[in-house]
């Protein structure tokens, strides 16, 4: 974002108003708003949680009575004492045993909203994308309760239909979302899934 851009950004100067990290913190609220995904005593899954945005929205949303792991390559300071973070690759192998014995009744939401090192071209940059949100889907479907609900962002581009069909046949439902804090010119979509089938 060009520097004039930012300063007339309403969600960045709502975010740095109302204390938090990054206006992305928006998107999960008001994804969590229209779709009702997280519940009072939940145990949430945060994929790609840095700078720690979502993070925050989602303590809010689980309470003193729920929990959040988030899990990123960096390293992220827990925003409150219901957030626990680590450093962690989610393509590593051993990726959904560690995240699995840390909630071993399964996660009741799991929010990924992984995106790469950008290097502008696009075919490259999205298909990294894609990479790396099949390798969270792959351990959201070891961790995830039945019945539950996951987010997953994902950027427009030659592979996302072969993703959307494979979240199809994993969850009883699937709507494409486009919050409104997401930047207008921004390719990011997010498939939110109902219903996982174990």
């Amino acid at each position: 974002m060009r520097p004039l851009q930012a300063k007339r950004d309403p969600y960045r100067k709502k975010a740095r108003k109302e204390g938090y990290r990054s206006r992305a913190s928006y998107k999960l609220i008001q994804l969590d708003e229209r779709f009702s995904l997280i519940r009072k005593g939940d145990k949430v899954l945060d994929i790609g949680c840095a700078p720690g945005g979502w993070l925050q929205a989602e303590s809010e949303r689980v309470g003193e009575e729920g929990a959040v792991l988030g899990v990123d390559l960096r390293p992220v300071e827990p925003p409150s004492a219901n957030v626990e973070t680590w450093v962690l690759d989610i393509t590593a192998p051993d990726a959904a045993e560690k995240i699995s014995a840390w909630a071993p009744g399964g996660f009741d939401a799991v929010f990924s909203d992984l995106s790469p090192t950008m290097i502008g071209v696009w075919e490259v940059d999205s298909g990294k994308q894609i990479d790396m949100t099949t390798a969270a889907f792959e351990v959201t479907s070891k961790v995830l309760r039945r019945g539950r609900p996951a987010v997953f962002k994902i950027f427009q581009g030659e592979f996302t239909d072969e993703f959307i069909d494979k979240a199809r046949s994993r969850f009883e439902r699937t709507v494409l979302a486009k919050p409104e804090a997401s930047r207008k010119q921004s390719s990011e979509l997010y498939l939110v899934c109902f219903g996982f089938k174990g």
